[in-house]
């Protein structure tokens, strides 16, 4: 038994029901769920996130403390759950610094006695906490997020997902920059460390599935080797050009997961059988893939633009996976690209999204967490995200 585990925090307790005709169905317009919330008192007061709080709920995070090791061994002014969610929240608020944060998710619990903390307590209880924590309750809340008629999740019956690496840049202190190092050319060094970030991202809700970082020299495609222990049958990954080694595309097929890549236009495939919607059979090394060669032309406001594509995948019957499908799939890779776009541009650039937004005004205001309350099953995110729909998604496109 670990000593982590001799003294658990006060979980908060709930009780839950929805409304129901007499044959069990909902009732119309009385979706609910009724909610008795016992806000965590004393120290533990302000773990919260408002409403993302019912998606992390308390019980979970003590599990995952417990599991992991890290409850701690004496009562401090900082326990480890209300950590766990201070570094949640600042993943909502990243242009603050973590006693802003701390302000943030205090400044509605002005009715409860707060302790008072400095920047030094919040950086050692962050030191203290670890990333194991973090790590096991990524694990447990990562999904594809889409049900059965989400567009784009699925094609012919799999879960679409992509792969692909992007950088970021990170704060230049002297231990980072001894870990990543920085850029530089004959004369300097210059910018910021970056770490290189590999993701696996369901296409049709462009949830982050797994995920796997370091310094930059590595590469994307030795993180991206990482990923493939959540790829398996069921699963088609779409991977661009930097993936498509015969060693990567051995490894993701060994997984059972079937895979659509691009190739570089310099890799010459041999010709095996040809099929009737125009792509052949091929081999890299000891696997087999279909070949599909595509023109694709594009106009834009810049003009008409022609290039061709040559794609590589698993599934060898032509029939019931046309080429033409295929080709028309593989366009799906850019839902990779617009997640990164939403870190690195909405959340690290520092542009608001409705969602976003919503999420910030939660933990503020501490919704949901102080007293009983009922809480309907779209939420007040999900509401504030239907009031304020986006178009209809334009085709990706740079002139």
């Amino acid at each position: 038994m670990n000593a982590g585990r001799k003294k658990r925090s006060p979980g908060r307790t709930t009780s839950a029901k929805t409304s129901r005709s007499t044959s069990g169905a909902p009732l119309s317009g009385q979706c609910v769920i009724t909610r008795e919330i016992a806000v965590a008192e004393g120290i533990y007061a302000p773990g919260h996130l408002g409403e993302l709080t019912q998606i992390v709920p308390f019980d979970m995070v003590d599990e995952v403390l417990a599991e992991c090791g890290a409850v701690q061994e004496r009562l401090r002014k900082l326990p480890a759950r209300v950590v766990v969610y201070l570094l949640l929240a600042a993943a909502l608020f990243e242009e603050c610094g973590y006693p802003a944060v701390w302000s943030k998710l205090t400044g509605a619990l002005g009715s409860l006695p707060i302790p008072k903390v400095t920047s030094t307590a919040l950086w050692h209880a962050r030191c203290r906490l670890g990333v194991r924590p973090l790590y096991a309750l990524f694990d447990l809340l990562r999904g594809p997020a889409s049900a059965i008629r989400t567009t784009g999740a699925r094609w012919a019956g799999l879960l679409v997902v992509a792969i692909d690496g992007t950088y970021l840049d990170v704060p230049d202190a002297p231990a980072t920059r001894a870990h990543l190092g920085k850029g530089s050319n004959r004369f300097n060094t210059a910018g910021y460390p970056q770490i290189c970030l590999t993701a696996l991202v369901s296409c049709g809700t462009r949830a982050v599935l797994d995920a796997a970082f370091g310094p930059r020299i590595t590469g994307e495609t030795t993180y991206g080797r990482r990923l493939l222990r959540s790829l398996g049958p069921g699963t088609i990954v779409l991977l661009d050009r930097g993936f498509a080694s015969n060693a990567f595309l051995e490894h993701t097929a060994a997984t059972g997961a079937a895979f659509l890549a691009r190739l570089t236009a310099t890799r010459k495939p041999s010709v095996l059988r040809r099929f009737a919607d125009g792509s052949f059979l091929s081999r890299f090394g000891e696997l087999e893939v279909r070949i599909i060669e595509c023109e694709i032309s594009i106009a834009t406001t810049a003009g008409h633009h022609t290039g061709v594509y040559r794609l590589a995948t698993t599934p060898l019957d032509y029939r019931t996976h046309p080429a033409l499908e295929l080709v028309k799939l593989y366009h799906e890779r850019w839902e990779v690209e617009s997640a990164y776009f939403a870190i690195k541009k909405t959340i690290l650039g520092r542009r608001d999204s409705i969602a976003l937004q919503a999420a910030r005004d939660q933990v503020v205001q501490a919704a949901n967490v102080i007293a009983g309350t009922v809480i309907d099953l779209i939420g007040t995110i999900g509401r504030a995200v239907l009031e304020h729909l986006m178009p209809a998604r334009r085709l990706r496109v740079s002139p």
